[in-house]
């Protein structure tokens, strides 16, 4: 799995924790910034690293800022991307199981760093369901062609 990070200057010093994290897991990690605690602008790092996962380079994204509403809101602009905010394990899991999230937005400010690579984890390792689950998503894929041909 490939997974590539991108934050803002408050999602800072938790990308580098969940980098390191990824990198003891043996997990191949992209880290598209921002570098230091410096202010700067969510969309400007969201972007790109939602666009990774949507043209397919890679498989999953995690996104970080203070509240993760901000890169959640940018990165479901993107077609094929599914991203999740997630505050806690069952909201991970789910987001995986039963909307085969491919983005993981997570809230610096509002989280601990623990629970933090606790959702990783989990977010990581849960697979999608399918099932039921899978019209759903095909629904979503659904909308998403029809936005594209409205727009085209």
């Amino acid at each position: 799995m490939k997974v590539v990070l991108a934050n803002d200057h408050r999602g800072y010093r938790l990308k580098t924790i969940l980098k390191k994290f990824l990198k003891d897991k043996n997990i191949e990690s992209l880290d598209l910034g921002a570098f230091s605690t410096d202010s700067v602008d969510y969309p400007d790092f969201a972007f790109p690293a939602a666009k990774k996962v949507s043209d397919g380079e890679y498989e999953r994204a995690v996104l970080i800022c203070g509240s993760g509403i901000g890169m959640c809101i940018v990165a479901n602009k993107l077609p094929r991307v599914r991203a999740a905010l997630c505050h806690n394990i069952q909201s991970a899991k789910m987001s995986r199981e039963h909307n085969d999230s491919n983005v993981l937005c997570l809230g610096a400010s509002l989280i601990s760093e623990k629970l933090a690579q606790e959702i990783l984890e989990i977010w990581l390792e849960t697979e999608f369901q399918g099932g039921r689950h899978l019209r759903r998503v095909e629904k979503i894929q659904i909308i998403e062609s029809q936005l594209k041909m409205s727009c085209d």
